[in-house]
């Protein structure tokens, strides 16, 4: 079966087109009911859970919620979908349950009241490990056949479920009890009694649990660990404490997983803004690499029989659903959005090292007006994927710079932690050095120059604007902290825990430490006109403290913008993307100065 393409998708413009072509993410199966599988699309104009049977060819939509769905899952039978209802956005609710085919809602876990979630990993047997965050703390649940839960554990910081042993009789969790949520703990737990069978640290660098061997009566499991400044995965058995490290010299980050026969590891590598793709031999030690053209797998999953399902984009092409052995038709239009540019690299000496930075830019001769669009995370990185925000900035004349700054994933745990140094102002080192250069090789008109991102390039986009008021025309701010301290006590406390890891405590604990790094003791700098773009349900970016910065700049007269729309910290409607990128557009065009002679 193959869906027909809304009509409204081969209306308007390319840049429009872009925005609107069905997005979704890589279906997860049923672990005994393989070709029953979920995953969320907007293909209705919102994000929303869909249930795909492979072998009957349908495709139904599971929920219709006017905030959108952004989280699914599928028991490991086939025979229910598991979906978060986080009311208008939130991220706080609960899971709910439907039937495959169709049916009723009901809480899936009646018990656990209301969280927001830390982690769902089903098991075989109608089993699952819950993990769920309160104001109260964390805690980790076993969920039994029929929604009864047993609690395997709690603490006051945060926590995560993992994975389920294939014999439902071990589980491995995540936690932060040492204070610091950039390098989390892993314990395993008896399912009987959530007594600990192993405790597993590494100080000398982070420690990742993947999870347990997917064959029934294999006890190891799957972390990664790093050493030399690269991840590298560990085998390790909870039973006897043996553990077999793995070397794959692969710089950059890596994920990895387990092949369904657990003979070998499916790895992913993520290395200066792109994806190869490899697999490990575990009995022979070989890494072989599986080609795929050059650009960026967002996500990897393997299946029965070898097989592994994959999506892949790159600047220049839209997102591609492939499988490594089987072409897996998902059943969605086959409209595909019109194709952007391919990104340039940059490299670019900075204060801290080489900096690495894609640039797009528009037909005809600079120097053009330039976007510096700022990733979020802030430990993620800007990839050669395909974003239709940059294809259309391009498309209206813009050059779009993206900078990995320090902070960034992909470069090695040195460059990823420089920035806990001097939170915010470290990345915008680096942001200034590639501005430079771009000015100085007639890339960027520098009386043209627009600084945005969203979450935590939002927040820098601010911390620019009062900080380095002499380098930016204009400033793009979506759901930004503008104000550090303020942020901190209204977010949902995984933030609050991230904060006190990048900051070294609470405000109330090194309050110099938020100060220097929040946007609002700057406010007043601020001459450039700037846009603010917040949720009214963000748990994350909380839009009062937005509000108050926007105040503070009205009262000095400055050129702006506050716009709030009515989801939480992410945009889950296409019309939505649609208005916001169209708002920051008209923006630009009223406030940049014209063009010099």
């Amino acid at each position: 079966m193959t869906t027909t393409a809304p009509r409204h998708l081969a209306d308007g413009p390319v840049w429009e087109r872009r925005f609107r072509a069905p997005r979704h993410t890589l279906p997860a199966w049923a672990k005994s009911a393989p070709d029953r599988c979920v995953f969320v699309s907007d293909l209705s104009g919102i994000a929303q859970v869909h249930a795909w049977d492979r072998a009957a060819g349908t495709l139904r939509r599971v929920t219709d919620r006017p905030a959108g769905t952004q989280q699914c899952a599928i028991e490991a039978s086939g025979e229910a979908v598991w979906w978060f209802d986080d009311g208008d956005g939130d991220e706080y609710g609960r899971w709910m349950r439907q039937p495959f085919t169709g049916g009723p809602d009901t809480p899936a876990v009646p018990s656990a009241g209301r969280y927001w979630p830390s982690g769902l990993a089903v098991g075989l047997d109608g089993h699952a490990l819950l993990g769920c965050s309160t104001e109260d703390g964390a805690a980790v649940h076993l969920v039994l056949p029929g929604g009864a839960a047993r609690p395997l554990y709690r603490h006051d910081e945060p926590a995560y479920a993992v994975d389920l042993s294939r014999s439902l009789d071990l589980a491995v969790i995540a936690h932060s009890e040492r204070g610091d949520l950039w390098d989390l703990g892993v314990r395993v737990l008896t399912t009987d009694d959530g007594t600990t069978v192993a405790d597993l640290a590494d100080d000398e660098g982070g420690l990742e649990a993947v999870g347990f061997s997917p064959v029934r009566g294999d006890p190891r499991l799957l972390l990664t660990h790093q050493r030399d400044d690269r991840w590298e995965p560990v085998l390790f058995d909870p039973r006897t404490g043996e553990r077999t490290a793995l070397r794959l010299g692969l710089p950059g980050d890596v994920s990895v997983q387990w092949f369904q026969d657990a003979s070998s590891l499916l790895v992913v590598h993520d290395h200066e803004a792109r994806s190869t793709l490899h697999r490990y031999d575990l009995g022979s030690g070989r890494l072989e690499r599986i080609g795929t053209p050059a650009g960026v797998i967002a996500h990897a999953r393997t299946r029965p029989g070898g097989d592994a399902w994959l999506l892949w984009s790159s600047s220049a092409r839209p997102p591609e659903f492939r499988g490594l052995l089987e072409d897996p038709a998902l059943p969605l239009p086959d409209q595909p959005p019109p194709p952007a540019a391919d990104a340039r690299d940059l490299w670019v000496d900075g204060p801290g090292g080489r900096i690495h930075a894609l640039l797009n830019t528009p037909a005809g001769p600079g120097p053009y007006p330039t976007v510096f669009l700022l990733h979020g995370g802030p430990d993620e990185q800007d990839e050669d994927a395909f974003d239709p925000a940059v294809a259309a900035w391009t498309d209206h004349g813009f050059a779009v710079v993206r900078v990995n700054y320090r902070g960034s994933t992909g470069y090695g745990r040195e460059w990823t932690e420089a920035l806990r140094r001097r939170v915010g102002l470290t990345e915008l080192e680096d942001v200034s050095a590639v501005r430079q250069w771009t000015v100085d090789h007639g890339v960027a008109d520098p009386a043209r120059l627009v600084v945005a991102g969203w979450s935590w390039g939002g927040y820098l986009t601010l911390l620019a604007l009062g900080t380095r008021p002499g380098e930016w025309a204009l400033g793009l701010a979506g759901a930004p902290v503008a104000d550090c301290a303020a942020a901190h006590h209204g977010a949902m406390e995984e933030i609050k825990a991230l904060d006190r890891s990048l900051f070294g405590g609470t405000p109330e604990e090194v309050p110099e430490r938020y100060r220097e790094s929040s946007p609002l003791t700057y406010v007043d700098a601020v001459r450039a006109p700037v846009l603010i773009l917040a949720g009214a349900n963000d748990a994350r970016c909380p839009v009062g403290q937005a509000k108050d910065y926007a105040e503070r700049l009205a009262r000095r007269g400055v050129p702006h913008g506050l716009h709030v729309h009515d989801g939480g910290h992410s945009v889950t409607g296409v019309e939505e993307r649609v208005a916001l990128f169209r708002r920051q557009l008209e923006f630009a065009r009223a406030h940049l100065p014209p063009s010099g002679p």
